[in-house]
């Protein structure tokens, strides 16, 4: 049985796809206690030395977009995505990043925020050594009740109607590439099956389509009202579609919003 690795398996992304692959591979899962430990640069040579892994899949991260604190979101995003992808360069095995639609920003070019800017460098110096990067855009789907802030609207919102809270968005309609999380699943597993062929580049994940926060809402049966305009952060994206031209060639997503949403209420239920 072939050695697999994920960093972050205990999140939101990395445990779904653990659970994916789980009874294909031996799964070696790596989270952010091992940053406790001085050593965790030798803790994670070592394991390279010991396990002959075949795919790296590279989750781990701080996903908190509003995170100012320069020093741990770069230990955590782009000093360990460096070490983990040096590893895998020297022991020759696949490396499938997980990037951001952040790297876009708001001007559709370079990253807006911290969070962006450490993705970006990660993502870069992935595909500088022939790893694939994968560019999600909004993800949604069982397993994100940890995320707090970070968690889908939809995840959000509903816990709010549960709550008896009113539920508020945006106003100016902001529009969103919302892709589901078994989508972001099987975009891993079909760059995993395909390394060969796509190595060296970046790809974006995502629905294809941009759709409006109150398409969720109202596909979650959920009533909502508009905050005032004034608190709008500085530097938010007001529009993000992936683009299919930038897929991995062969691969589409299988949910659009409304079968997505479909689905991620029977796991409310």
């Amino acid at each position: 049985m072939k050695n697999i690795l994920i960093t972050g398996s205990k999140g939101f992304i990395g445990s779904n796809l653990k659970a994916e692959l789980s009874n294909q591979f031996k799964i070696w899962e790596i989270n952010e206690d091992i940053f406790q430990s001085e050593d965790w640069m030798d803790q994670l040579s070592n394991l390279f030395e010991q396990v002959d892994f075949h795919t790296v899949f590279h989750v781990g991260a701080c996903a908190d977009t509003l995170e100012q604190n320069v020093n741990y979101m770069m230990l955590l995003n782009y000093q360990f995505t460096k070490h983990i992808t040096d590893l895998c360069n020297h022991f020759d095995v696949n490396m499938i990043y997980s990037s951001s639609a952040a790297n876009y920003g708001t001007n559709g070019t370079y990253p807006s925020n911290l969070y962006g800017w450490s993705k970006y460098v990660g993502e870069g110096y992935v595909i500088s050594n022939k790893g694939i990067g994968l560019r999600y855009f909004n993800v949604y789907g069982p397993g994100e009740e940890h995320k707090g802030k970070m968690s889908s609207v939809a995840y959000q919102m509903y816990m709010k109607q549960q709550g008896g809270e009113k539920c508020f968005l945006f106003p100016k309609k902001p529009l969103r590439d919302f892709v589901y999380v078994k989508d972001i699943v099987n975009a891993n597993v079909y760059a995993m099956n395909n390394f060969s062929r796509l190595k060296g580049k970046k790809y974006e994940v995502g629905s294809g389509e941009a759709r409006a926060f109150e398409d969720v809402m109202n596909l979650m049966e959920i009533p909502f009202e508009y905050l005032d305009e004034s608190v709008i952060p500085e530097g938010y994206q007001f529009y993000t579609c992936s683009d299919s031209d930038k897929w991995m060639p062969g691969w589409k997503p299988k949910y659009k919003l409304d079968s997505g949403i479909k689905s991620y209420k029977q796991c409310f239920k």
